[in-house]
């Protein structure tokens, strides 16, 4: 066996021509002719199967050390695609803290077509047992929760569910095969938003599903074939452009997270700091024996005396933007942000605080950061508070 490093850059070939060519080409076709109107063939509708995406799919399931992958037009499509194997009357736990786009398809589109759902805090396993029905048939969660870090045990987790014959679904996002493969900890189902790292340059939405067994990836096929939310071959090339230099990239990002992360430890406007590396918490116990890497994420609270909004406004050299794991860093408020859906109420009750900000480190220079942050927070310190979402809401 190959390793990773050799995998992210080399993939699987499908031997799809003689040329020679070192990377597979951008097939631009939509049908494909038969020998003959006999002849068996691999290939016939774009929808149903395209070379260009063959080899990502191939490639994403040899990373997770997985049966069959597959890949989408977008994370939630693929989020989609997952949730579609169930029917009416099942039932599945999903963690209290996940992605708001999964937490809306969930309750505003799947709860009404009649499977059911119970949200449990995944970070404590003994809470498990007590929410699984008789028509409980999986468990779903994100082993870093978002914007908080905190840190799931996929196998504890996986460990419960397989004792009660109910499916592990993880969305690896965050993580990515390079830092956890979380089907070889126990889990079933794997999901990507492959805009994110696997990407790693802002340029492309994508979304991929691994499952460790034939007989799962034929029903998460069938709903690709059948919906059709297809990648597309030219963004399918952009994410295997993207997962060549993943190792590279991340490897830098961590780097960068850490030493921002020093140097917030020494700052006064700094209340609170969250990321699994930091020594002597619950979730670094847990990340330290199932990761390989910390990640590129790291969220802090600014003191009272800093005007959080001013501060990410003052930023000039991190963008003030939603999203994570590409080359640029981007900064964002989740109570004015990525999490404004939410209730005033609930997003305090999820502990995402008007002063919680959240960075996702890119691969510049780690100085330039720092400095980026330390103008922001001279500038933000003293100004006077002011949180829209308060305002609109009352």
């Amino acid at each position: 066996m190959t390793g990773f490093n050799t995998q992210l850059v080399h993939g699987i070939p499908i031997l799809d021509n003689q040329t020679g060519a070192v990377n597979i080409p951008i097939y631009n076709s939509s049908t494909y002719a038969y020998p003959s109107a006999t002849s068996k063939v691999h290939w016939d509708y774009e929808r149903s199967g395209n070379p260009t995406r063959e080899f990502l799919e191939k490639q994403i399931a040899e990373l997770e050390n997985g049966k069959n992958g597959f890949a989408f037009a977008s994370g939630m499509a693929a989020i989609h695609a997952v949730f579609a194997i169930f029917k009416p009357g099942d039932h599945i736990i999903i963690g209290k803290q996940i992605y708001g786009g999964t937490y809306r398809i969930l309750n505003q589109y799947f709860k009404e077509r009649g499977i059911a759902f119970t949200a449990i805090d995944t970070t404590k396993p003994d809470l498990v047992e007590p929410a699984i029905r008789a028509s409980t048939k999986a468990i779903y969660f994100e082993p870093i929760t978002n914007p908080l870090l905190h840190v799931t045990s996929v196998a504890a987790i996986a460990k419960i569910a397989h004792q009660h014959r109910l499916l592990t679904i993880v969305d690896n996002t965050f993580l990515t095969p390079y830092l956890q493969k979380p089907l070889e900890l126990g889990a079933d189902i794997v999901v990507h938003s492959a805009t994110k790292y696997l990407g790693g340059h802002s340029d492309v939405v994508a979304g991929l599903v691994v499952t460790n067994s034939e007989e799962l990836g034929k029903q998460i096929y069938f709903i690709q074939n059948a919906l059709g939310g297809v990648l597309s071959p030219e963004n399918a090339n952009l994410i295997r452009r993207g997962i060549q230099t993943l190792a590279v990239r991340m490897d830098r990002q961590e780097a960068n997270a850490k030493k921002i992360i020093k140097f917030l430890e020494d700052r006064p406007e700094i209340v609170k700091i969250y990321y699994p590396g930091i020594k002597g918490t619950q979730d670094y116990l847990i990340a330290s024996q199932e990761l390989r890497g910390f990640g590129g994420v790291l969220s802090f609270e600014l003191a009272e005396s800093v005007n959080a909004v001013a501060f990410v406004n003052h930023l000039r050299l991190i963008r003030l933007a939603v999203s994570l794991g590409a080359v640029e860093s981007l900064a964002e408020l989740p109570y004015e942000m990525s999490h404004a859906e939410l209730p005033p109420a609930e997003r305090l009750k999820a502990g995402i605080d008007p002063q919680l900000v959240r960075l996702a480190v890119g691969i510049e220079d780690s100085q330039d950061l720092i400095a980026d942050v330390k103008q922001a927070l001279e500038q933000a310190v003293g100004q006077k508070a002011e949180h829209a979402s308060q305002k609109n809401e009352g």
